[in-house]
């Protein structure tokens, strides 16, 4: 949000924060969200990289398709087991997951990774 609109809002009275503000999230609790969006973000990339439909995700880790849509929309109810129970079932390694969780861009399997 621009200075200007910020300024106008506050002038008419209006509390202007962030959403960790709002509901007064600490250090962890907003960790812990950025987490599962990340984990959400990531099942959804290796459902469609992996050509599965929700459907088929859903069968796979004994679900519906309905719940696939909920654990891809980070919603609240999703639990970070079951994300993870579906990035394994999609296809993910522990790497994988790690890296998800870093923030770390996935390797391809061509990119060749020199730890020196």
């Amino acid at each position: 949000m621009d200075k200007r609109k910020k300024k106008n809002l506050e002038a008419a009275g209006w509390k202007v924060g962030s959403a960790e503000e709002f509901l007064e999230l600490d250090e962890a609790e907003v960790a812990f969200v950025a987490l599962k969006l990340r984990l959400s973000e990531e099942l959804r990339e290796r459902r469609v990289e992996g050509r599965l439909s929700q459907v088929e995700l859903a069968k796979r880790i004994g679900s519906s398709q309905s719940r696939v849509a909920k654990m891809e929309a980070s919603e609240a109810s999703v639990s970070v087991d079951l994300l993870l129970k579906g990035l394994l079932a999609a296809g993910a390694t522990a790497q994988d997951i790690g890296r998800a969780i870093g923030n770390e861009r996935r390797r391809t399997s061509a990119t060749v990774h020199n730890p020196e």
